[in-house]
């Protein structure tokens, strides 16, 4: 587990203490939607969200539950590569990495490109930003390919 919490429950703790400064309550729908998150590596679907939960939440309410979470700065919604909305634990919780996406079945992994790369990345988009007039404060690269599950 990312971010320095050994545990789940450290985790949910976590999101908890943020859910609080944001003025919201770690309800149970939440702390079922952040522990299905934590589960798996990766981003993660409504559909892949609803499959790990079964029945413990109405579809209705995993939506308003991702929305205050991602609200609160707890959950990030990623781009749609495929017209699909995936959903991830903040990087200020599980720390920073970066996406492998298969183009051809939607897969994403997370991988982290670790201290120098990453380093190189940080000032490559501080550089970018400083030609456009922007101050970058983060980054999140996806690397678009094929998986070794799909044909090439």
């Amino acid at each position: 587990m990312g971010g320095g919490y050994a545990t789940t429950e450290e985790l949910v703790d976590a999101v908890a203490r943020r859910l609080a400064a944001a003025g919201r309550r770690l309800t149970e729908h939440r702390r079922r939607v952040v522990g299905a998150l934590a589960e798996t590596p990766g981003p993660r679907t409504v559909a892949e969200l609803t499959d790990a939960l079964g029945d413990a939440i109405p579809l209705s309410s995993l939506y308003r539950a991702l929305a205050v979470l991602v609200e609160a700065g707890v959950v990030e919604r990623l781009h749609e590569h495929d017209g699909v909305a995936r959903y991830e634990l903040s990087e200020v919780l599980v720390g920073h990495h970066h996406h492998l996406v298969c183009r051809r079945c939607g897969r994403v992994v997370d991988v982290a490109a670790g201290g120098d790369l990453d380093a190189a990345i940080d000032r490559l988009a501080r550089r970018l930003g400083r030609r456009r007039g922007f101050r970058v404060r983060g980054h999140h690269i996806d690397f678009v390919g094929e998986c070794e599950r799909c044909p090439r």
